[in-house]
């Protein structure tokens, strides 16, 4: 027992989620409770500690399945990709409004009102997720109001009933985004982050790491086939294609989301990495 994937499934010695009763072995097992992010962006840690590692983010408005809270820290499930970690108790509320729409701009500003004028409340990254009740209009701006309080700009949204078909124009939005281990928001983003994040406008949903990715995106294709689109994976990174000669990918070497020639990133990484290790094609 015990050798499910401790990222993707809850469960330590001492607790695990109901849900996995009698597939590991824990002290006691708890049914998770739902909670939902209302800070821009919540680092996901290892550990219930300020200097543990971020093995990832999840963004304002995400839903969260809870199993533990104790001295400032809560154990949670991400509901989208299932990643498990640690947030700050800050982070999360127990009033769960069901998101309506999602951010579209690679970021964007909540205001207390329909008025851009005002104090910025939070500065939120493209993938937040809104509840909206309402909207409004001033001097030309539409703005859509939220549930819990406060405005945003209309046109850096979508219902979230719509999708998109190009997760490579998404990934272009990103274009000079910083580099940031661990991220996932257009303040800051990570290779597999920024492929998650473009397909998941695409109403597809993908594996949080590079080497989840790698066995579980699509297909597998030879790298004669490559087009726009497809994936190209090293040990510990990935990119996407923009055409047959150029890909796109948040660069640890650039420290930035960049487009390069495909041929020369190949002889660059390799240096230090590698060849590529496998070529993967998702369907929009």
């Amino acid at each position: 027992m015990n050798d499910l994937n401790a990222s993707l499934n809850a469960y330590r010695p001492d607790l695990a989620d109901a849900r996995l009763q009698g597939r590991v072995s824990a002290v006691r097992f708890v049914e998770p409770v739902s909670r939902q992010v209302v800070v821009a962006v919540a680092d996901l840690r290892r550990a219930p500690r300020p200097d543990s590692p971020v093995d990832t983010q999840v963004l304002y408005g995400e839903i969260v399945d809870m199993f533990e809270e104790v001295e400032g820290w809560c154990w949670v499930q991400v509901r989208g990709d299932k990643y498990v970690g640690y947030v700050a108790d800050t982070a999360l509320t127990a009033r769960i409004n069901a998101p309506t729409h999602i951010i579209t701009a690679p970021r964007t500003f909540l205001y207390p009102g329909p008025d851009m004028k005002l104090p910025v409340e939070a500065a939120l990254s493209m993938g937040s997720m809104m509840s909206i009740s309402g909207e409004a209009e001033t001097r030309g701006t539409r703005y859509l109001q939220l549930a819990n309080g406060g405005a945003i700009i209309a046109q850096h949204t979508m219902p979230l009933t719509g999708t998109l078909r190009d997760p490579v124009h998404i990934a272009e939005r990103l274009l000079n985004t910083p580099y940031l281990w661990g991220g996932r928001s257009g303040h800051g983003i990570d290779c597999s982050g920024l492929v998650q994040l473009s397909h998941a406008f695409c109403g597809i949903s993908l594996q949080r790491d590079t080497s989840m990715q790698m066995n579980s995106a699509g297909i597998e294709i030879d790298e004669e086939r490559l087009r726009r689109g497809d994936l190209v994976f090293w040990k510990g990174h990935v990119a996407m294609m923009q055409d047959e000669k150029t890909i796109i990918h948040a660069s640890g070497h650039a420290m930035a989301v960049v487009s390069e020639d495909y041929a020369e990133a190949v002889k660059r990484i390799g240096h230090l990495y590698g060849l590529p290790t496998g070529f993967r094609r998702v369907v929009t």
